[in-house]
C-alpha cells in the first residue's frame, strides 16, 4: 500500500493555517519561547541604536534569531509530545528532552557569540577603541 493511502490531501492554506496555529501555541504556550523572543527584540533594538547598516551583519543577526527561535520551537514540540506519551519518568524520554534543551543551549550560545562579535566591534569603533 502506498505511504499516503487513506489520507486526505491537505491544501496549502490548511498547512499554513496549522503552521500559524503552531506558532501561536509556541509563542503563548511556552515561557522559554517568550524569553527568547524578548531577547530577539532587544537585539534588534540594539542593532538599530548602534546603527548597524551592513546587510551581512543584519543577515547574521536575523539568522541567529531565527535559529534560536526554531530550536526553541522544536524543543517545545518535543516537550509536548513527551507529555502526550507518558506522565511517568522515563529515562528515554528524559534523555530526549535533555538533548532538545541542549540544542536550544547550543543555538543560544552560538547566537550570543555572533552578537557579541558584531556589537563589540561596532561599539569599539564608535568609542574609538580601535
Amino acid at each position: 500500500m502506498p505511504p499516503n493511502a487513506g489520507r486526505e490531501k491537505r491544501t496549502w492554506s490548511a498547512k499554513f493555517r496549522d503552521a500559524f496555529r503552531g506558532l501561536r501555541e509556541g509563542i503563548w504556550g511556552q515561557h522559554s519561547f517568550f524569553v527568547h523572543f524578548s531577547f530577539a527584540a532587544v537585539v534588534i533594538a540594539a542593532a538599530a541604536v548602534l546603527r548597524i547598516d551592513d546587510r551581512l551583519e543584519w543577515c547574521l543577526l536575523l539568522l541567529c534569531i531565527a535559529g534560536v527561535l526554531t530550536a526553541e520551537m522544536f524543543n517545545s514540540a518535543l516537550e509536548s509530545l513527551a507529555k502526550a506519551i507518558t506522565d511517568e519518568r522515563d529515562p528515554h524520554v528524559g534523555r530526549a528532552l535533555n538533548i532538545g534543551s541542549a540544542a536550544v543551549l547550543i543555538a543560544s550560545l552560538g547566537a550570543a557569540i555572533v552578537g557579541a562579535i558584531i556589537f563589540l566591534s561596532r561599539l569599539g569603533t564608535r568609542l574609538g577603541w580601535w
